[in-house]
Formats: structure tokens, C-alpha cells, sequence
């Protein structure tokens, strides 16, 4: 678990440092939400679960399948880009071998389509279950409802993950939410509801793992609210200057669930300075060679700007 979220941090780190010397056009991050993605993860069965992530969801993707050099395609734009070939900003995950539907930009609609994976889930009476996981801005979606108004109706094997970052772009949470928190909204939809510690991954991989079981039991779905917090601006073309206090970052990058993690396992025992370093020096050398590789790689040919737009080889 510490490895996945050290290596969406790094990923992460050297896209910010690309995109400021301008190699890559775009970076919306997942720092500071990496202990509730992968805690998540790890939760779930990744040979055959199915996941509808939003567009922060790095350390999710990589547990699921997806390699630093996947990412590193997908931000430099390039071919082989497994998510759409570069033609899609980075943050919209899809690989269907791996069961990672494609995301889309408008928020939240990622949840009826994984209330859909859930649906046929239960009238094929499959055994896996699906997750799906979003901001907390979007939760005022009316995709967002409809979603897990329909699971809650049909009992639907379908666990809802939202990852309270404290701000939907610019707005924050007191502005967004007229009750105290977003789980309280799963009463509406006959589902439980639980608000966990989002920056440890062991409260969160508790929550995920007991819905995932309540759903391959016929038990149905979850709402699960991680609060986290968002350690970078919106995105790379935001300043958060704008609308956060320095006290305010100071006091979210005091609580890094990195930095928190990596003390949690010190004083446990489980790992040690030098352990946690070795793991350090393998995951830079996995994102330097990722980027080498991306930034080398070819671009698709300008021809195929309009591949899979307009039907190929009919007749007429």
C-alpha cells in the first residue's frame, strides 16, 4: 500500500515539474488524496472488480493495472496512450482490460455508468462488485443522485466513494453542502452511509472492504465519504492562492497522509528508515524510466485526429 501511494505521489511530482517547463499541457492532481485511493483499492478484488474513477484517482488506476508508463503516455499525449491514444486530456482513465471504465469530463458521470456495471452484475448474478468515486463538489450533481437513487432502489452490488477534498475547485465545503456531511445524504437513498478518515488508508480500506462484502452478499450499496485533503491548486491552470490561506496549506500539508503512513509504519515496525528508502530509489527509477520512455515516444499521426469519429470501411 505505502509503495502505490509513494508511487502516485512521485508520478505525480514530476508531472507538476513537466508541466512547468512546459512538456506537458496539463496535471490534475492527486496529491494528498493518495491513503483513501489506495486504501480503497486494495479493498476490492482487482481481477474482477470494476472500477469508474474520477479524474484524481492515480493511486486507484495503478493498483488496478495501469503502469507509470500508461500515465506518463497519457500526459505526454502520445500514441500509445492506453486511455485514448492522446486524444484526451490526462485524468480520463479507461482501460478495458483492467475493467476501468472511461471517465469523461463533466463530473459525476462516471456514477450511473457504474450503477450500470452493477445492474447487469446483478441480473447476470456475477460476482464482482463495482466503484465508482467522485469530489465532493460533485456530489451536487443530479447525475450524482439519479445514480444512487436507482442503486438504492434495486439494491445494486455498487460502492460510491467521495473524496471530500475540502474544495469543489474554488468553493469551499460550507458552500456546497447544506447538511454536515455527504454521507448524511445515503439515508435518502435507503443505503448506509459512513464518513471515515480519509487520510489513512487502513480506516479506509475498512470501510470499502465491509461494503464490498455487504454487496456480494445481496446486502447493495454503500456511500462512503473519505475526508481528505487537496495538497495542490485545483489544477495546473488554477491558482489557489485565490481562495486558500497559507495557514490553511500549511496545516493540510502537516497532515500528509504520506508523512503519516510511512510514521505509522516505523512505529509498528513494519518498515524502517533504510526499508522505506530502498522502496523510494525503486519507485524514482520506475518514474524516470516511464518518462524517458513517454517523452521519446511517437505522437499519432495527424491523420488520426479522426479515427473512431466517422465510421471506416462501409461501402458507400
Amino acid at each position: 500500500m505505502y509503495e502505490t501511494m509513494l508511487m502516485a505521489r512521485r508520478i505525480d511530482e514530476r508531472m507538476w515539474l513537466l508541466n512547468r517547463a512546459g512538456k506537458i499541457a496539463f496535471v490534475i492532481s492527486c496529491q494528498g488524496q493518495e491513503a483513501a485511493q489506495v486504501g480503497a483499492a486494495f479493498a476490492l478484488d482487482h481481477t474482477k472488480d470494476y472500477i469508474a474513477p474520477y479524474y484524481r484517482d492515480m493511486g486507484v488506476v495503478l493498483h488496478f493495472g495501469m503502469t507509470p508508463k500508461d500515465l506518463m503516455l497519457s500526459a505526454f499525449a502520445k500514441a500509445e496512450d492506453p486511455n485514448s491514444g492522446g486524444r484526451q486530456m490526462p485524468g480520463h482513465f479507461g482501460q478495458k482490460k483492467n475493467r476501468i471504465l472511461t471517465g469523461s469530463s463533466p463530473v459525476a458521470t462516471q456514477v450511473p455508468h457504474a450503477v450500470g456495471v452493477a445492474l447487469v452484475a446483478k441480473m447476470q448474478n456475477k460476482d464482482y462488485v463495482s466503484f465508482v468515486t467522485l469530489g465532493e463538489g460533485s456530489t451536487n450533481q443530479g447525475d450524482f443522485h439519479e445514480g444512487l437513487n436507482f442503486a438504492g432502489v434495486h439494491k445494486l452490488p455498487v460502492i460510491t466513494m467521495v473524496e471530500n477534498n475540502k474544495y469543489a475547485i474554488s468553493v469551499p465545503i460550507e458552500k456546497q453542502l447544506g447538511c454536515a456531511q455527504v454521507s448524511d445524504r445515503a439515508i435518502g437513498y435507503g443505503m448506509p452511509g459512513y464518513t471515515v478518515d480519509g487520510m489513512n488508508p487502513l480506516e479506509v480500506y475498512k470501510a470499502v472492504k465491509e461494503a464490498a462484502d455487504r454487496a456480494r452478499a445481496g446486502e447493495g450499496p454503500t456511500l462512503i465519504e473519505a475526508i481528505t485533503y487537496r495538497l495542490t491548486a485545483h489544477s495546473s491552470d488554477d491558482d489557489d492562492r485565490q481562495y486558500r490561506s497559507a495557514d490553511d496549506i500549511a496545516q493540510g500539508r502537516a497532515n500528509d497522509p504520506i508523512t503519516r503512513f510511512e510514521n505509522y509504519l516505523k512505529e509498528n515496525g513494519v518498515a524502517t528508515d533504510e526499508i522505506l528508502n530502498e522502496i523510494n530509489v525503486r519507485v524514482m527509477q520506475a518514474v524516470n524510466e516511464a518518462t524517458d520512455y513517454a517523452e521519446e515516444a511517437p505522437y499519432s499521426p495527424p491523420e488520426h485526429a479522426l479515427k473512431h469519429v466517422y465510421a471506416e470501411g462501409a461501402d458507400e
